[in-house]
């Protein structure tokens, strides 16, 4: 049994000695601890140092401390010598001003500040500095000190070099996001940007117009120069369409040769049809590759949302569709979207058909127009036009049925066909008149073309300098050498070559040198309101003549339809002309009726002065007037006005809004009445659609005709005074007495919103 343990009152005095040894060696055996405990301490330390010294000077990382005020205590030498400051330049300064502001980042730059005034520990925080002229990106770590007493000191922390990840990843998303070849957006990228800015724009009905653009001739430029060689076509096209652009909107590759424009907060047709215009004469400039000259073309398609479709499928859907009508109406123009495309394209598909079976049905036949001498008025030759006349819808114009006869590769059918025509019909009208043919690029890209042409003169008997083979600038798509063989083996028949359309996009001064053509045929284009005030057309024009001369060529001015153009082409010394001043293209009978004699001779007739193309339509629309919609036709359509036909004694200076469709909308004012013919004039022009018709420059969304008509009938309701709830008001007028006037409150409901 253990003893009760003796208390310290009571212990002896050896106990009381042992005890106090006990003491004094466990006191020894601690301090020699604590002595061992604290080297170690020392050592480890020490040790600490050293590897964070060896950290620093491997550059993997960086550390940093700073005040209570946030300015700098200690900062890693390396970080100092990368910014050329010393390090005690940089101590006391405030840690924030290391790093620099960027516009693309201001919401991180403005989180360093906020994170230190709130004192918190905070991780991997990205932050750019500006290292002479190069970027670096470091992630920032933080921890916030305390003293013992708990007031806060400053901040401890590290950073690290992130630049190089940062920049790989920014390459993986530019890879994944952007064409490698151009540099512009790709597909998926502008898909994505343009459902952000359909579903951002949607609340307010903001408009976004969607341009799709596709290359003409680009594959020849492949086939004939390589794939390397178009490579580098689709770098040059890309910066002329950024430059087109500009800060308008975003350009993008969808690949191939296509791509894709998004242009926000736009919706005025003769704005972007002007856009498009230029774009396609920038891209239809020659190109430099490898030492090569090549040339190429562009079609354009326009769609305009909420106007054309509201989500990305629709609107690009019938982009695309605008696009398909483009190059189906000739290429190297514009086209707005409409819904009678959709229409127009089974029609088109339907042509295509037909015009397969109209040679062998005999449906074509060849009109001839006079060219003229300007000073004699003598006709010198005329000018082959084909035409088709289809057993169901009658004549189809040329516009219409070439480009599908291009599209479908039915030009070289049909081009022979007309060689072989012309010269048949010539050979009979005697004398020396000549007959002139139009050969598109594609024929005289043929190799079949000189024997197309010989087979034809040996045929008919057609002495070879009646013959003119007409060629268009398209045809010089890279350098006149390649050309040259095909140049050399027409002349060596004898046949006469004219330069068409020239001036309207591919001039060239080195090949009109060296090609041998003997006439120059100025473009219409030129022709159009050059005796208008302020026009440089004229101008042009005597360029064009004075070149002729030099280089020992004739001229033709083609399109001229009025006295005044008649009398300016004359004073300009053009050699020939053509056009409805002097004759409309005839058929081959009335045409032999005419050279009987020997000669025919045409005294010019036309209206005095130019005025705005009038085209000849029967298109019903919509004329709506006070409170009522009434339809009417369309007889002629101007860009500033138009003739209708289907209201009776309308008084002169009543006021109407034409509905188009579509949500096209123009106010117009009654100029002349003519019993149920009334001539109106536009409040504000039409524009040009692309297609060669005309449209309104802006339009009015069905939400917004939608939300008046609510208003309207609001308006009926509570005013039931009012008839109908339109506002009747009358003005006099000095040949009609007191007419209405524009004062339907839906028609200025609709002026006022389609302003703001």
């Amino acid at each position: 049994m253990l003893e009760k343990p003796i208390s310290k009152d009571k212990a002896s005095p050896v106990d009381q000695e042992f005890g106090s040894f006990f003491n004094r060696m466990t006191a020894r055996i601690n301090a020699q601890g604590q002595q061992i405990d604290e080297n170690k301490q020392c050592m480890q330390t020490d040790q600490a140092l050293l590897l964070l010294q060896s950290y620093e000077e491997s550059r993997q990382g960086w550390f940093w401390s700073t005040d209570a005020e946030g300015n700098i205590t200690y900062l890693t030498q390396y970080i100092a010598a990368m910014l050329d400051v010393p390090v005690s330049d940089l101590l006391g300064t405030p840690f924030v001003n290391l790093f620099a502001k960027s516009l693309d980042h201001e919401a991180t730059q403005r989180s360093l500040p906020f994170v230190l005034t709130k004192k918190t520990k905070f991780d991997e925080l990205r932050l750019k500095m500006h290292v002479g002229e190069d970027v670096r990106w470091w992630s920032v770590s933080g921890q916030p000190q305390y003293s013992k007493l708990g007031h806060f000191t400053g901040f401890r922390g590290n950073g690290s070099d992130i630049t190089a990840q940062l920049r790989a990843s920014q390459d993986t998303e530019q890879l994944a996001r952007y064409d490698s070849l151009t540099g512009l957006a790709n597909r998926a990228n502008m898909q994505e940007k343009l459902e952000k800015t359909l579903k951002a724009f949607q609340p307010q009905n903001r408009p976004c117009a969607v341009v799709l653009l596709d290359l003409d001739r680009f594959k020849q430029v492949n086939d004939t120069l390589g794939h390397p060689a178009g490579d580098a076509l689709l770098k040059q096209v890309a910066q002329r369409l950024k430059k087109a652009v500009g800060q308008r909107g975003e350009a993008g590759r969808l690949g191939g040769d296509e791509f894709q424009l998004i242009i926000p907060d736009c919706e005025d047709r003769g704005d972007l049809g002007e856009l498009a215009e230029r774009i396609i004469s920038s891209i239809s400039q020659p190109y430099s590759i490898d030492g090569s000259r090549c040339i190429i073309g562009a079609s354009i398609g326009v769609a305009i949302s909420p106007f054309d479709g509201e989500t990305t499928e629709d609107i690009i859907r019938n982009a695309d569709l605008a696009l398909y009508a483009a190059k189906a109406g000739g290429r190297g123009r514009f086209c707005f979207y409409s819904s009678d495309l959709h229409q127009s394209a089974e029609d088109r598909r339907q042509l295509e058909e037909d015009l397969r079976d109209a040679l062998a049905n005999d449906q074509l036949s060849l009109f001839y127009q006079p060219i003229v001498d300007g000073n004699t008025n003598i006709v010198k030759g005329f000018e082959a036009l084909m035409r088709w006349n289809h057993p169901d819808r009658g004549p189809i114009s040329p516009a219409v049925f070439i480009p599908i006869a291009e599209e479908a590769n039915l030009i070289n059918a049909l081009g022979e066909w007309a060689i072989h025509k012309a010269c048949t019909e010539a050979s009979e009208w005697g004398g020396k008149v000549r007959v002139a043919v139009n050969v598109s690029p594609v024929q005289f890209a043929n190799d079949r073309l000189p024997n197309i042409v010989a087979t034809a003169l040996a045929n008919t008997g057609l002495a070879p300098d009646r013959l003119e083979l007409e060629i268009t600038e398209g045809v010089f798509l890279a350098e006149y050498d390649e050309n040259g063989e095909m140049f050399e083996q027409l002349k060596n028949l004898g046949v006469r070559l004219s330069l068409d359309d020239f001036g309207t996009g591919y001039s060239s001064m080195s090949y009109l040198q060296n090609a041998p053509f003997d006439k120059i045929k100025i473009d219409q284009s030129f022709v159009r309101g050059a005796t208008l005030k302020g026009s440089r057309n004229s101008a042009i024009i005597a360029a064009i003549v004075a070149l002729a001369e030099a280089l020992g060529m004739e001229t033709t001015a083609e399109g001229i339809e009025t006295l005044d153009e008649l009398e300016m082409i004359r004073d300009l010394r053009v050699s020939h002309i053509q056009g409805y001043v002097y004759s409309p293209a005839v058929a081959n009978e009335k045409l032999l009726q005419n050279l009987a004699d020997g000669e025919w001779i045409i005294e010019p007739v036309g209206p005095a002065h130019h005025r705005e193309d009038r085209t000849s339509m029967f298109r019903k629309v919509f004329a709506i007037h006070h409170n009522h919609r009434y339809q009417v036709v369309i007889r002629n359509l101007s860009a500033t006005g138009a003739l209708i036909e289907g209201l009776l004694d309308v008084p002169v200076g009543t006021h109407f809004v034409i509905d188009f469709g579509d949500g096209q909308l123009a106010v117009s004012t009654v100029r002349r009445s003519m019993g149920d013919k009334q001539g109106i004039e536009f409040e504000e022009r039409l524009v040009d659609d692309g297609s060669g018709g005309l449209c309104t420059a802006r339009r009015v969304s069905r939400y917004l005709i939608a939300a008046v008509s609510a208003q309207e009938q609001q308006s009926q309701q509570s005013q039931q005074s009012q008839v109908g709830g339109w506002q009747v008001q009358h003005v006099m007028n000095p040949q009609e007495g007191m007419i209405p006037v524009f004062n339907s409150s839906i028609e200025m409901s609709l002026k006022k919103r389609t302003a703001n």
